[in-house]
């Protein structure tokens, strides 16, 4: 079966820009405008195989253009592969420099059904198989539940995949692959909890999709095809179900990667664009669930959380309580709520931060009150904000729950907010804090709500009364510890520490402290420097003067003849002059209360990172530990091109 269509009929110059919404048009040499009776083409049916239609566009040196059932091409030929019998429209038209020109739609009535299109398991797991259609949610309710995967929203690299994705294979070193997996909970940021609609994918009498996206106030209709030995997806007249925020940062949302798909999830990869997003290239990965999945899904019958104390937490309780005399509430910030896992709700830090609805807080108004409990002999005394005192004992599990007995300690904090115990005469240690010398400086106790529905505790923030005691002052021990060691930068990760977002470990540390880090080992990324190359050393005297060994690399250009050394980084054609320690001489300066360090000469970094630092003698103490020295700088988004964040740097002691 053969059919050869040609139209010869009056030119019409069409205003058409939308058939190439869906395509990215080769390089063409556009003629003079053409009539609409110059247009040649043939659309022809396979011999073999009558719902393989082959196009063919006859004009050369014209950018052709087809709208297909199956989607729309810029190919000059293309086989267009109809799974269904059914009436289908087919247009051709060509780019000229006066503009589109295209046929008149041409009809084509298949009278045939070829099923070896459709056959492939990954169509039955997409839509429920021939004559059935499926539906999918993306994995966000607007209840703020994600039910299969942690989140709506994966990022990956442009290089990434099926294979990498649920094959498991790794690429080869260069190519762009790399994986955030974002949980929702903790990056809420990415968008807004909602009903995002649903989208259907049709096998009945064609391959067909319906998306109602109703954050987006639109509903879709179009046709798909699933390339199921490529893992790829098109989409014609509808764009996977998305978010609004990332609405207007994808060229083409028809033109889709298949990274996973199994009966119940489903994950679609679209390529963001980065003069449309400001951002660099990545694939933005939306995770879907069936309908069924969705319907059908009942939660775990999960333990409530419970708050994760760091280790040693009981010897740093019982150090401090065995030699401070009392506990006392914070000045700053006395109360906050807290959930179950011990994080604080609100956050508040100073009493600025307190809401009108609260108060503000007044010192004053419990000023009087204390907790002196001696880890000994497990005795307490509670001294009431007014003077009173009641003697007890206390006990302390291995969960960190105080419970008292002989004391009823009540009374108001901050408004209608109250000190008190449970209905147990517990209180619960939901964090601990420690000072840079890695002594406990407060924790935060909670009094878990008797409320069933809710889960949260009245927390409070205590802090130790030193008293009369001779402790070192905290400034001094910082100190202390910054000047008894010489400092070299950790580019061998002989610090290694696991945090519940990932590792600190050197040269440098790249998280938002919450929910990842990036730890890039040199020769990996510009700010961890290069790999094999000693950057120096860093000496912080106690007189207050500061000694940096830095690695320095200077390079050199011609110009006018004259050979000029290049203040900036470096570029082609450059020539490398020196490659040496230069020692910098300084001064060094401590604020204990914010923990910054001011040096005024650059402190230790790689030099591949001169230029994405504005000031490199402004630092901020992240850890001070007796082996580790964690100092961050702040990435100029100017300078760099990327966005402003801290960059951690890892010291450890060299040897002497």
């Amino acid at each position: 079966m053969k059919i050869n269509i040609w139209n010869s009929t009056k030119a019409v110059v069409a205003a058409a820009t939308l058939l190439f919404t869906a395509c990215q048009p080769d390089e063409f040499e556009l003629g003079d405008l053409l009539m609409k009776e110059e247009l040649k083409y043939s659309i022809t049916q396979d011999a073999s195989d009558p719902n393989a239609i082959v196009l063919q566009a006859q004009n050369p040196g014209h950018q052709p253009f087809w709208v297909t059932p199956m989607g729309r091409s810029t190919l000059a030929q293309d086989t267009v592969r109809i799974p269904f019998e059914g009436e289908y429209s087919f247009i051709y038209g060509i780019v000229t420099k006066g503009g589109v020109v295209q046929a008149d739609t041409f009809k084509l009535m298949l009278t045939t059904n070829n099923l070896n299109y459709v056959n492939d398991p990954l169509w039955t797991l997409l839509t429920g198989g021939v004559g059935e259609e499926k539906t999918w949610y993306l994995d966000l309710n607007s209840e703020g539940e994600s039910r299969y995967f942690a989140g709506p929203l994966y990022f990956y690299g442009t290089d990434d995949s099926w294979l990498t994705v649920t094959d498991g294979e790794k690429l080869p070193e260069g190519s762009d692959s790399w994986n955030w997996q974002a949980d929702w909970a903790g990056n809420q940021w990415m968008m807004e909890a909602a009903d995002f609609g649903s989208m259907t994918f049709s096998l009945k009498a064609g391959a067909s999709i319906k998306v109602d996206h109703k954050v987006l106030g639109r509903k879709e209709t179009g046709t798909y095809f699933l390339d199921a030995k490529a893992k790829t997806l098109k989409m014609t007249d509808a764009s996977p179900l998305h978010d609004e925020a990332r609405d207007g940062q994808v060229v083409n949302w028809g033109d889709i990667k298949l990274m996973s798909l199994t009966e119940n999830s489903l994950q679609l990869a679209v390529l963001r664009d980065e003069a449309l997003s400001g951002e660099g290239a990545a694939l933005f990965v939306y995770n879907y669930i069936s309908k069924d999945y969705y319907d059908n899904w009942v939660p775990e019958d999960l333990p409530d959380p419970e708050p994760q104390l760091p280790a040693g937490w009981e010897e740093d309780v019982s150090q401090v309580v065995s030699t401070t005399i009392k506990w006392k509430l914070s000045t700053e910030n006395p109360i906050d709520w807290a959930n179950l896992d011990g994080s604080r709700m609100n956050g508040w830090n100073t009493p600025s931060d307190y809401p009108d609805w609260l108060g503000t807080p007044d010192p004053s108004v419990y000023s009087g009150f204390s907790l002196a409990m001696n880890s000994a002999d497990g005795t307490v005394v509670y001294t009431a904000p007014d003077g009173t005192t009641e003697e007890g004992t206390f006990n302390l599990d291995n969960k960190g729950i105080y419970t008292f007995e002989g004391i009823a300690p009540s009374f108001s904090v901050i408004g209608f907010a109250s000190f008190g115990l449970t209905a147990e005469n517990q209180l619960r240690i939901l964090s601990i804090e420690k000072d840079p010398l890695g002594n406990l400086s407060g924790m935060w106790l909670g009094a878990r709500n008797p409320d069933p529905e809710k889960n949260e505790y009245m927390a409070y923030h205590f802090v130790p009364s030193m008293g009369g005691s001779d402790a070192e002052d905290p400034a001094e021990g910082v100190k202390k510890m910054l000047s008894g060691k010489i400092w070299k930068i950790d580019s061998g990760r002989s610090y290694d520490v696991t945090t519940t977002w990932g590792a600190e470990q050197g040269p440098v540390i790249f998280s938002d402290y919450a929910s990842w880090s990036w730890n890039p080992m040199p020769g990996e990324q510009y700010g961890a420097g290069e790999a094999g190359v000693d950057y120096g050393s860093m000496s912080f005297k106690a007189d207050g003067t500061v000694v940096v060994n830095q690695r320095v690399r200077r390079y050199t250009y011609e110009e006018g003849g004259e050979t000029v050394v290049r203040t900036g980084l470096p570029q082609e054609g450059d020539l490398l002059a020196s490659d040496e320690l230069v020692e910098l001489n300084g001064t060094w300066t401590l604020d204990i209360e914010s923990m910054s360090l001011t040096l005024s000469v650059g402190m230790l970094h790689p030099w591949s990172a001169d230029y994405a630092v504005a000031d490199w003698g402004a630092t901020t103490i992240y850890k001070l530990e007796n082996n580790a020295l964690l100092l961050q700088v702040i990435r100029s988004e100017e300078l760099s091109g990327e966005g402003e964040m801290p960059l951690t740097y890892v010291f450890v002691p060299a040897e002497q």
